[in-house]
């Protein structure tokens, strides 16, 4: 009977606890706009492309763009991990004193995707085209004409590389984490093509045509996830034994998805042309690029950041090292390591003129 209340009260202080942190910050609220006439990098043309968004603050406070990664949303980030140690009261992004704005990527969350009812007719997006609906639901639906900080996680690192190349007066601080200033090469991609070819080869995708999902897309995100993130010592640490591992892997294989199988296909082929090594100098804001040192997909032994940050003034790296308590490339979705740095620059770094 004791074990059992101390177990209830545990619950409990870790409910209350979890509660807290989520409400540490004012409530998040949720929009939707919509960009006509949206012309993709195809040269098709969209009449009503759909963009949907939360805010966290009020429009009175300085604008803060932060972008989500492949299969999320901008709601995903709205976790303890993340959002509850960066948006509350005298945090980094005080949401007081910052009005943060959070996109649903083309082809996630309330944004147009191929679900909504063309399928494989959906325009072929890539990240350019997600950046340009990105500006476009900042500066026009939201009426945004600076932003001190564009800051993104995986393929919002990447996008936020792309909004310092292709707006570079709009930003004063440019945060790109779990990502790197070169083409989608290597692993990275060949597994990401293996997720896409899984799918296109399962009998039950039936050309993007189906009427049940694909088992196919549950297996291959589960298998990509495995292979590139959760760090090598916190995976050996939570599987230490073969029936753990097993125990683990059957639990994120058996656990309700409600993704579709053609906006997964859309989400990983959109990064396939990413390369913004090209336009790497006319970035003039102040940038802490920010990976991890067991991050799977962007190996810091391949010498990209050492090698392309030169071209960058005014730029430096955050390694953060490895550890039992680290998640590989799903460490920078845990804000504590990094928080405090964004902080400090966020003080210092010279404010452009709009």
């Amino acid at each position: 009977m004791q074990r059992w209340m101390k177990k209830c009260v545990g619950l409990l202080l870790s409910t209350l606890a979890f509660w807290a942190m989520a409400q540490s910050y004012t409530t998040p609220k949720p929009g939707n706009w919509t960009a006509k006439d949206f012309r993709f990098h195809t040269g098709e043309v969209m009449a009503e492309m759909k963009l949907g968004y939360t805010t966290v603050g009020e429009p009175t406070g300085e604008p803060v763009l932060i972008l989500h990664g492949t299969a999320g949303t901008g709601t995903g980030l709205l976790t303890p991990a993340f959002a509850g140690q960066l948006f509350g009261p005298g945090q980094a992004l005080d949401a007081s004193k910052y009005f943060i704005i959070l996109p649903d990527a083309i082809g996630t969350g309330r944004s147009s995707k191929p679900s909504d009812g063309l399928r494989t007719n959906f325009p072929q997006y890539n990240y350019a085209d997600m950046v340009a609906a990105q500006y476009r639901l900042v500066t026009e639906g939201l009426g945004v004409k600076h932003v001190r900080m564009v800051l993104g996680n995986s393929m919002g690192g990447m996008q936020t590389w792309m909004w310092g190349i292709a707006h570079p007066d709009f930003m004063d601080v440019l945060v790109p984490m779990a990502s790197m200033p070169s083409a989608m090469s290597g692993r990275n991609w060949m597994m990401r093509r293996l997720i896409i070819d899984s799918i296109r080869n399962d009998p039950e995708w039936m050309g993007g045509h189906y009427t049940i999902q694909p088992r196919s897309a549950q297996f291959a995100s589960v298998f990509f996830a495995t292979a590139t993130s959760g760090g090598n010592q916190a995976l050996q640490s939570l599987a230490p034994t073969s029936d753990k591992a097993d125990q683990l892997l059957d639990q994120r294989l058996t656990t309700p998805v409600s993704g579709d199988a053609n906006d997964l296909l859309y989400q990983w082929a959109s990064s396939r042309d990413y390369n913004p090594l090209a336009g790497l100098d006319k970035i003039k804001a102040s940038l802490l690029a920010i990976n991890s040192a067991d991050d799977e997909r962007n190996p810091p032994e391949l010498g990209v950041m050492e090698r392309e940050l030169k071209r960058v003034p005014n730029a430096r790296l955050l390694l953060l090292p490895a550890s039992d308590q680290t998640a590989g490339h799903g460490t920078t979705g845990q804000a504590k390591w990094w928080k405090d740095s964004v902080a400090e620059l966020l003080k210092i770094a010279p404010r452009q003129a709009p």
